[in-house]
């Protein structure tokens, strides 16, 4: 239906929603109306039309009324959605100059996926009334109209996909011609570097401005760079480079100080903070850098193509750019293949994250609160009283409508032709029971879990956080109810500081695909306990929630909540080592877009925070782990009582750190950013930090009989090994026992490859040959004894031979053990990777460390369509093989626990492992 653009930019600017959606679009009228209240405050939401059920609705912020932060607006959605399940919500503020178009993406298999669109009186609307396109009617069109129909019609207007494969052919050529133009550089790795950090950079920059954060003006640097050309010539004396590139970044949006004559340069922009904009380490190695005004010309006409959205969006397609494309670039562009990195898709990073961060916040509390954990109305209540709350909505399909008859013929076991009364059961099954590809068989198999899952569930069998990862249900839902029905306060005291405290580490964490997705497990539970508190302190006659109200104070001071909870979580919680400083610079800017999506307007914006010391560069397998390894260093070079001596005054020095290290951290959640604390204590820390690594480096260095004194070979040492000491630069973590959760994807690298480049070291998985390994091993070594680490690697883990020594190791650090292997045929769960079979393991620490015992439990080698892929984690089946294993050495691929038995007889009456008659 072609539209008046004119009228419908008029309306949209008017806020008249009954023209637009009934005389522009085609829509139905409307009178639904919903009173609804989010943290005592009421909101009043009206529905100026519908089409086929489908609902819009809009809210208007009452006088004095801010628009609602994005975790107002989810709630406000969850409630509504209970009303009114297909909509659009509309919100409108105050002052009628904003709107947040809202719609929530809701896929069986899928987690819920809000897409907002902003827009502000004043701007052309031409995005948004492209969108609306797509959801209009004529009079022909109404015969034909069905909810259904209308549904998909707006899923196509306001869902977005992945970054199109155009954006990052067309980015790599950018990237190529932008390095072209800068000059001073001696190093061609250098140079390429630098091309990759002012690209990222300008990026942070064309997120930020489009919020009008710079100056008012959304297209900020566009103008700059005319504003400069015009006043001094083109290259003229200073370029926009020099003149003022480098004074946005180090003098604006990296410093406080603001004189006349920068304001006059810049104009209105907030200091930012966070480490990006600092000096970086190249402009300090060269100082003389040239980049003349037409690398910018030709690179911002480019970026000028793209709608760029600091939003929630997880997606991108067509023309839309959102930080998630920062990611993106960084796995292809940066072309990981050769060190063995690839794209980690979010269903995976999921996955392992929630079923490693959960469980160790649930084991943390019940350290302290065993009774909240025992007897009829413990934590597992939730799972005996509403276990469809908790299994997912993947494994129920279907299973509330009777079988037709002729499936369900096949289970009379009255009938005694098996075969013959089961064959109906290998068609494909009708949509209303089947997810997709699915045949009857598929179904009744999965029926008859549901139905024992459920069944269990409500006897109570389950009554523990492994529990939930055996029974493989929603454990992020039923984190979010333990925590919100909390009635204990001291119970709510605790799931607190677990989640403030709990340490979470991604060993090799390239642009930090893993530590999003711990950071998107946290924040609900961070939330859900703020919300609690909020409950026990609005209780008549209470007085002993002190600690709740000043907890709540001190975030009602910052002005917008969600973004202090977010940066919370990053300074408090997330760890990061990666070998590539571009990968560390990626992760730390992804991180920080992620806290800038937060911010609704200017006065919202504090200081990002500065991750410098979270997110670090190094080698993760060389360096000292612990002071045990320190002093064992020392011990080879120095008689006893040096040694003592100098083990205690290297202790001694690595506590000072630490001590300045939490200041530093402290400074980053203070509410008076403009104390200077933070600079003062980064620049003693680093000084603290340079002295302690120079010396622990120097006796690392004669481990390798490379000798300090010899500065041409410990410098070229240093360069290619580059060492990451685990001691120093998170001795506080270690000093504790190491890191609560370690979660990631190691290099999938044969060890030979790594060789040329640097030397390892004292590792026993090094027989295996291959980093992925080598990096279990130095994963459970640094983390905590009672804590969870997961990774995905090669599946040859599980059976190959030369992968013994990484399987005893995971014994020998684990009280359990969960095993996921997959094939990679015909769905893969990496894209464009050819013979790429993987495997997730889940290690459990040992509390008890006395016992040796270590339970296995697996799933079948899983095979799917891509068609599946949705659906592949959600419906994973976990079995703990008993007795001797078909292979002694190897871990099983047991499909269920039939299987297991069958194979479990079998071993008894051979009396040896199945495997030995196929070992001559």
């Amino acid at each position: 239906m072609p539209l008046n653009v004119p009228r419908i930019r008029a309306a949209l600017a008017a806020n008249d929603f009954p023209k637009l959606f009934i005389e522009e679009l085609g829509w139905d009228r409307n009178a639904t109306k919903l009173d609804i209240e989010v943290h005592g405050v009421p909101f009043h939401l009206v529905s100026p039309a519908q089409k086929r059920g489908f609902v819009v609705l809009v809210c208007h912020s009452a006088p004095g009324q801010r628009m609602p932060e994005y975790s107002t607006r989810r709630k406000i959605e969850r409630i509504v959605a209970k009303t009114v399940h297909e909509h659009i919500i509309v919100f409108v503020d105050d002052a009628r100059d904003i709107q947040v178009w809202q719609w929530v993406k809701r896929e069986l298999g899928q987690t819920a996926a809000c897409r907002e669109h902003v827009y502000r009186k004043g701007q052309s609307g031409d995005t948004l009334i492209q969108k609306l396109e797509r959801v209009a009617y004529a009079l022909a069109d109404e015969e034909q109209a069905t909810l259904a129909g209308h549904v998909e019609r707006v899923r196509d207007a306001f869902d977005v996909e992945k970054v199109t494969k155009r954006f990052y052919e067309s980015f790599q050529k950018e990237h190529d011609k932008f390095e072209k133009f800068i000059k001073g550089l001696e190093d061609a790795a250098d140079k390429d570097w630098y091309a990759s950090v002012m690209l990222n950079r300008l990026m942070f920059v064309y997120f930020v401005q489009k919020k009008n954060f710079l100056d008012g003006d959304p297209d900020y640097l566009v103008n700059r760079l005319k504003k400069i050309q015009a006043d001094k010539g083109r290259d003229k004396f200073h370029s926009f480079y020099r003149y003022f590139l480098l004074r946005l970044f180090h003098h604006g949006l990296g410093s406080r100080e603001r004189t006349p004559e920068l304001e006059k340069l810049l104009g209105k922009v907030p200091y930012l903070n966070g480490g990006i904009f600092d000096m970086h380490v190249l402009e300090e190695k060269y100082p003389k850098i040239v980049i003349p005004d037409e690398a910018f010309e030709n690179l911002f006409a480019f970026f000028d193509q793209w709608e760029w959205h600091l939003d929630q969006r997880p997606n991108a397609r067509g023309n839309e750019i959102n930080p998630e494309v920062i990611g993106y670039i960084f796995e292809k562009y940066i072309n990981q293949k050769q060190m063995g990195a690839y794209y980690t898709k979010e269903d995976i990073t999921e996955n392992i994250g929630k079923n490693c961060v959960i469980p160790f916040l649930f084991d943390a509390v019940r350290k302290t609160h065993k009774e909240a954990f025992e007897g009829a109305n413990s934590v597992w209540r939730l799972l005996r009283d509403d276990p469809d709350n908790y299994i997912y909505d993947a494994v129920k399909k279907g299973c509330e409508t009777p079988l037709p008859a002729e499936i369900a013929a096949g289970l009379d076991t009255s009938k005694p032709n098996v075969l013959e009364r089961r064959k109906p059961w290998n068609k494909p099954a009708a949509s209303e029971y089947a997810l997709p590809t699915e045949i009857w068989r598929e179904v009744v198999a999965r029926r008859q879990r549901y139905e024992e899952i459920k069944r269990k569930l409500c006897a109570g069998e389950a009554a523990n956080i492994n529990d939930l990862i055996t029974y493989n249900l929603d454990i992020r839902r039923f984190a979010e109810d333990a925590i919100g029905n909390c009635e204990s306060p001291e119970l709510l005291r605790a799931f607190w500081r677990a989640i403030e405290k709990v340490s979470v580490l991604d060993p090799t964490c390239g642009s930090g695909a893993f530590l999003f997705a711990a950071l998107n497990i946290l924040q609900p539970l961070y939330e859900k306990c703020l919300e609690r508190m909020e409950w026990f302190v609005a209780q008549p006659g209470k007085t002993d929630y002190g600690d709740f109200i000043k907890i709540l104070d001190q975030i009602e001071k910052h002005p917008n909540r969600e973004y202090f909870v977010l940066k919370s979580i990053v300074v408090n919680n997330l760890y990061g080592v990666d070998i590539m400083e571009e990968a560390v610079e990626i992760c730390k800017l992804r991180l920080f877009l992620k806290l800038a999506a937060q911010l609704q307007s200017v006065d919202q914006i504090e200081p990002l925070p500065d991750i410098d010391f979270n997110i670090r560069a190094g080698n993760t397998l060389i360096g000292f782990a612990t002071l045990k390894d320190v002093n064992k260093t020392v011990a080879g070079r120095l008689a006893d009582t040096e040694q003592l001596n100098e083990v205690a005054a290297i202790e001694e020095e690595a506590r000072i750190c630490d001590a300045a290290m939490q200041r530093f951290r402290e400074s980053q959640t203070e509410m008076d950013p403009k104390s200077g604390l933070a600079a003062k204590v980064k620049k003693e820390l680093h000084g603290y930090l340079d002295r302690l690594n120079d010396k622990l480096n120097r006796y690392l260095a004669a481990e390798y009989g490379v000798r300090a004194e010899k500065k041409d070979a410990f410098d070229k040492w240093l360069k290619s090994h580059q060492p990451f000491h685990w001691f120093s630069e998170f001795f506080g973590i270690m000093a504790a026992g190491g890191f609560d959760v370690i979660v990631g994807n190691p290099p999938w690298v044969e060890h030979a490859k790594a060789r040329k480049e640097y030397i390892l070291r004292g590792y026993v998985s090094e027989s295996c040959g291959n980093l992925h390994g080598i990096c279990t091993e130095r994963g459970l070594r640094i983390r905590a004894r009672a804590g969870r680490m997961s990774f995905i690697v090669q599946l040859p883990l599980v059976s190959s031979s030369r992968m013994a020594s990484t399987r005893t190791i995971l014994r020998n650090h684990s009280g359990r053990v969960f095993v996921i292997p997959f094939d990679d045929r015909p769905g893969r769960l990496f894209d464009g990777l050819e013979h790429c079979r993987s495997t997730i393991w889940f290690s459990v620490g040992r509390e008890d460390q006395n016992s040796s015992q270590c339970i296995f439990t697996t799933t079948r080698y899983q095979r799917w369509p891509t068609a599946f892929r949705p659906f592949l984690f959600q419906l994973n089946e976990f079995t703990s093989p008993k007795g001797n294993f078909v292979f002694p050495d190897q871990f099983p691929k047991y499909a269920n626990d039939r299987q297991s038995e069958i194979f479990e007889k079998l071993t008894q009456v051979a009396k040896i492992p199945i495997g030995s008659y196929t070992s001559e």
